[in-house]
């Protein structure tokens, strides 16, 4: 079961889609009069929350130029579950033409539901900052928002895949001193409806279909020679233009599984009204 050798890199779309939802957040700062004096585009980061944190709380000069520059949005992965109300029939599969190959195809099952849970991190220094920054990411998420990834590029495979809100809190880490350097933290969690797939496997085309019918007796059941049959294989002439005449056709191997191809049936009747027992 386990061993292939694959990746879809699936779990790096889904946190860069999540990461991607944020990363045109802007704060407008404005004088008494209401003109505006500051225009601040919010970088966005991965790390969790503890890094940013400590980094604030670690950095006591509120002059060094080096400190962490607020407003600030991090986010991380946090958990994954396995989410079953979401599963699908395990038989069903994807299937594309093999672009190595065109005389096979290949097959992917199909996948399975996962939520994986983000964490947002919000850091500002004035509370204006953030009631800027959740007004325009609340009214988005009703509470989900909905996004279209291409997950499999070669097999074709196109996803809706909801991010939907959970919960939302505040913290202000401010304790009153003059030597602390003030953060509200707003946390807001988040839940993502993925899917994680398999390998994709190649098979050959059956190109050619032989099906011989038997007639049955009351004695010995069905006959050992058969009384009709039917042979069945894609139709291509040498325009590589669809045809249903055997004649005209090319041969076989030469018509791929992307091809528009009409189907050549070849009925042969070899009943001649006798018992043939």
């Amino acid at each position: 079961m386990l061993g292939h050798d694959y990746y879809h890199e699936s779990i790096r779309k889904y946190v860069i889609y999540f990461g991607t939802l944020f990363n045109d957040l802007k704060i407008k700062r404005r004088d008494t009069t209401g003109n505006v004096i500051q225009n601040i585009k919010v970088p966005v980061n991965y790390a969790p929350r503890e890094k940013i944190t400590s980094k604030l709380e670690g950095n006591l000069d509120l002059q060094n130029q080096e400190a962490i520059l607020l407003p600030r949005i991090s986010f991380e992965m946090v958990s994954l579950q396995y989410a079953a109300e979401r599963k699908l029939n395990t038989l069903n599969r994807y299937t594309n033409v093999d672009a190595a190959d065109g005389g096979k195809k290949k097959s992917m099952y199909q996948p399975v539901p996962y939520d994986i849970n983000f964490d947002l991190n919000i850091y500002v220094k004035y509370a204006e900052d953030a009631t800027q920054l959740l007004e325009q990411i609340l009214p988005f998420f009703t509470p989900e928002w909905t996004g279209t990834l291409n997950l499999i590029p070669e097999m074709g495979v196109k996803m809706d895949i909801p991010v939907v809100l959970q919960s939302m809190s505040s913290q202000d880490t401010y304790e009153g001193d003059y030597d602390t350097r003030r953060a509200l933290i707003w946390n807001l969690n988040f839940v993502m409806k993925a899917y994680m797939f398999g390998p994709i496997t190649s098979s050959s085309v059956i190109k050619q279909s032989n099906i011989n019918f038997f007639t049955a007796n009351s004695t010995t059941g069905y006959a050992n020679t058969p009384a009709a049959a039917v042979k069945l294989q894609p139709g291509l002439d040498q325009f590589r233009n669809p045809t249903t005449n055997a004649a005209a056709s090319i041969a076989v191997g030469g018509i791929f599984s992307n091809d528009n191809y009409s189907v050549i049936a070849d009925f042969e009747d070899y009943f001649n009204g006798e018992d043939s027992t």
